[in-house]
């Protein structure tokens, strides 16, 4: 890609990028939030069609044009974003080949479609009956049947856009394993993502952008026993500008009284009748107190956070909820949120934002008391409060009248935890807070929920990475098969005493 040039309204988001990927390596990108690495990738994978942007592509050696997706993938170039693109209620083979079917005189075959799924369902590691449908596999097997939908397409450069910020350890290994085996097969891949450990084991190099421009690429050499010749320190600096001295900030508030306590919390599948998702759970949570809770995907984490947060999820919620030793009482979400929770959730595309409204509304819908007198919205105010908040959070943006659609997936995460901060919690539920969120960017948002918990919230933080959970919270429970299974204080907590405790079942300790 040469001087490749990108600009939205108000924004230049690429500016004269210049990339050269070699033939069968795994090459990284990498940058803060905004940076243009997912809008680099969409004009070179035509999401971006020619015309809307400047400079050239080469394909070996080729100069190309391409008016759309269809005429990147007739050249072997495919791209996985973030949000996977399944039909949910078709199977795993008509996932995989649509459109791509095996057919006899214009009618599918579908004992042969069936046959070449499973050839593209075993290249990817992936043993599933090819007739399950979608809806049925967990996010990781979905992650691959994405990858196998891509080599139906007679892939040649694969593009992949964060593609393990919803997999747990076990399974993001084993998508790194398979771009591994990917590049011994010759097919060249272009990673995005922020977990700098993930890339440097498996990158052959990494180029870093920084305000829609290129500002380096850096060739990652190993030593006998791997050992990379590159550092996560290396590649923050490239990101940032600057070293990070701490991944996480120092506590810098004092721990008060019990805030909020639930006593034998139980929850069952609201639509699968006896089965029970979160059985007994007890804990309670201080005032300028954070608390993790960490578990497989799978556990009931999200499960038990929803059903907190006004009942917003399952069915025969029992359980008692405590506020400074009385009960309350959350029947729906407006109680919830007037009881002083807050809650920030695992999807922020779906249960988190209005992606066609623009970030205004976005950061007060959900506090509009604080903007609204005798039920009339002063917009004014609104606005004023809006862009305060915007600074807060350093949404890059070109103003609070910018639609979320249009942000980065770091900064639309940004626009979620202001929208429920600015409704003044007492406590704070946040699940997987700094999911795709570059490393400058978690530091920020770290440092935030600090404060917070410094002026006297408490609050919950579940997260799949344990690093951010050790490093962040001053009491860690774990949970598995929906119930609590260990409770540790951070400072005498580490990876392997967690990882036992979450993948321990029977009874409660």
């Amino acid at each position: 890609m040469r001087d490749i040039r990108k600009e939205f309204p108000g924004v230049r988001a690429l500016d004269g990028v210049t990339l050269d990927v070699r033939e069968g390596v795994v090459h990284a990108l990498m940058g803060e939030n905004g940076a243009g690495k997912s809008t680099l990738m969409k004009v070179l994978s035509g999401v971006h069609p020619a015309g809307t942007y400047g400079g050239e592509i080469l394909l070996a050696g080729e100069p190309c044009s391409f008016g759309g997706v269809v005429d990147s993938e007739r050249a072997g170039i495919a791209i996985i974003h973030q949000e996977l693109a399944l039909v949910p209620q078709l199977s795993i083979t008509e996932n995989v080949l649509l459109g791509h079917e095996v057919s006899r005189f214009g009618v599918v075959d579908w004992g042969a479609t069936h046959t070449r799924a499973r050839e593209l369902l075993r290249r990817v590691g992936l043993d599933e009956n090819p007739a399950t449908p979608v809806s049925a596999l967990g996010i990781g097997a979905q992650q691959l049947v994405e990858i196998a939908k891509a080599l139906a397409k007679r892939v040649r450069l694969l593009i992949l856009d964060e593609p393990t910020s919803a997999l747990n350890e076990t399974e993001s290994q084993r998508l790194l394993d398979l771009l591994g085996e990917l590049r011994e097969q010759g097919v060249t891949c272009i990673l995005i993502s922020h977990k700098l450990g993930e890339v440097v084991s498996v990158s052959d190099e990494i180029t870093i952008l920084r305000d829609g421009r290129a500002i380096e690429t850096l060739t990652v050499e190993r030593d006998t026993d791997g050992t990379p010749s590159v550092d996560e320190d290396r590649i923050i600096r490239g990101m940032v500008g600057r070293s990070l001295d701490r991944r996480h900030p120092e506590p810098i508030g004092e721990i008060g009284p019990v805030r909020f306590e639930v006593i034998d919390w139980t929850v069952d599948h609201p639509t699968q009748p006896g089965r029970r998702v979160v059985d007994g759970v007890d804990l309670h949570v201080r005032a300028g107190e954070i608390v993790g809770l960490a578990g497989l995907m799978g556990a009931g984490r999200t499960e038990f956070a929803m059903s907190l947060f006004g009942r917003s999820y399952g069915r025969h919620v029992r359980g008692l909820l405590l506020k400074d030793g009385t009960p309350l009482a959350v029947p729906d979400v407006t109680a919830a949120v007037r009881g002083g929770l807050a809650y920030v959730p695992e999807d922020r595309k779906t249960l988190g934002l209005l992606l066609d409204d623009d970030i205004r509304h976005n950061t007060t819908l959900a506090g509009l008391r604080h903007v609204s007198r005798y039920g009339v919205v002063d917009q004014e105010r609104e606005t004023v409060e809006a862009r305060r908040m915007s600074e807060r959070m350093r949404v890059r943006s070109h103003g609070t009248a910018q639609t979320v659609r249009t942000l980065s997936g770091g900064n639309q995460q940004k626009v979620v935890l202001g929208k429920w901060m600015f409704t003044r919690p007492e406590l704070l539920i946040l699940d997987e807070p700094t999911r795709g969120i570059d490393v400058g960017a978690k530091y920020e948002i770290h440092l935030l929920i600090r404060r917070l918990a410094a002026e006297g919230t408490a609050v919950l933080l579940i997260s799949s990475e344990l690093p951010e959970v050790l490093g962040m919270c001053d009491r860690i429970h774990t949970m598995c098969e929906g119930r609590l299974t260990g409770e540790v204080p951070a400072a005498e907590a580490d990876q392997e005493t967690l990882m036992k405790l979450m993948t321990r079942t029977g009874d409660r300790p």
